[in-house]
C-alpha cells in the first residue's frame, strides 16, 4: 500500500514491523528457530526465509498462549484477525482517530495522543509469509486460515482506514503485461515475414514465365 510506504518513512523497519513482536517470544520461540537453522546445515537461509520462520514461531507461540490454548488445526480466519490486532501494540505507525484535529493530514505539525498501529503494508506482507509457512508445514491450501476471505476483508479495511486517517491515498498500481505485447509483436513480425516470402516466391514464378 502506498499509504504503508508512506508509513515507511516514519517506520524504519518497513515491512518487518510485526517482527518486533517476535522479540517478545524469543525465549520460547527461539528453540524452533534454532532447530531450523541446524537442520539447514551450512546453508544460510535468505532474509525472507529467516523472517518467515520467526513469524511462524511467533504465531505458534501466540496460539499456545491463547486463552484457552488453540491448536493450529482449529485456527480460523477470525483467530488470524485477532492475532493481527494483537500485533498493533508493537506498531510504529501513527493512525489518527476521527476526532483528532490532524485526521487526514499527511504531515501533522505537532504530536497527538492517537495510537500507534501496525502499518497495512507490514500486515499484508506478514500474512503472505504466514500463508506460505502454513502450507510448507503441512497445511492444506483449501483450509489455510491466512487466506480466508475474512482476513482479506480485514486487511482491506485497515488499508482504507489508514489511508483516510493519515491522508495518504492508496493508488493501486496497474500490472503491466509485457508478455502479451511481446507475443503480439512476434506474431505480427512472423506474419509480415511470411507475406514477404510469398511475394518473393510469386515474383520469381512470374519472372520464370
Amino acid at each position: 500500500m502506498d499509504s504503508a510506504s508512506g508509513a515507511g518513512a516514519s517506520e524504519p523497519n518497513g515491512g518487518e514491523g510485526p517482527s518486533s513482536a517476535t522479540g517478545s517470544f524469543s525465549g520460547d520461540g527461539g528453540g524452533g528457530s534454532g532447530e531450523g537453522v541446524s537442520a539447514a546445515g551450512s546453508a544460510t537461509p535468505s532474509r525472507y526465509e529467516s523472517q518467515k520462520r520467526r513469524d511462524w514461531n511467533t504465531f505458534l507461540q501466540y496460539l499456545k498462549n491463547h486463552k484457552p490454548p488453540l491448536t493450529l488445526a482449529r485456527c480460523s480466519g477470525a483467530h488470524v484477525i485477532e492475532f493481527l490486532k494483537y500485533l498493533d501494540q508493537f506498531g510504529k505507525t501513527k493512525v489518527h482517530a476521527t476526532g483528532c484535529p490532524y485526521f487526514g493530514h499527511p504531515n501533522p505539525p505537532a504530536p497527538c495522543a492517537c495510537p500507534l498501529r501496525q502499518a497495512w503494508g507490514s500486515l499484508d506482507a506478514l500474512i503472505g509469509r504466514l500463508r506460505a509457512a502454513y502450507e510448507e508445514n503441512g497445511g492444506r491450501p483449501d483450509s489455510n486460515p491466512f487466506g480466508a476471505r475474512a482476513v482479506r476483508i480485514y486487511l482491506r479495511e485497515v488499508r482504507e482506514g489508514q489511508a483516510k486517517a493519515r491522508g495518504i491515498p492508496y493508488v493501486k498500481k496497474k500490472r503491466k503485461r509485457p508478455t502479451t505485447v511481446t507475443m503480439a509483436v512476434v506474431a505480427a513480425a512472423a506474419t509480415a515475414s511470411t507475406s514477404d516470402q510469398v511475394d518473393v516466391g510469386g515474383g520469381g514464378g512470374t519472372g520464370g514465365v
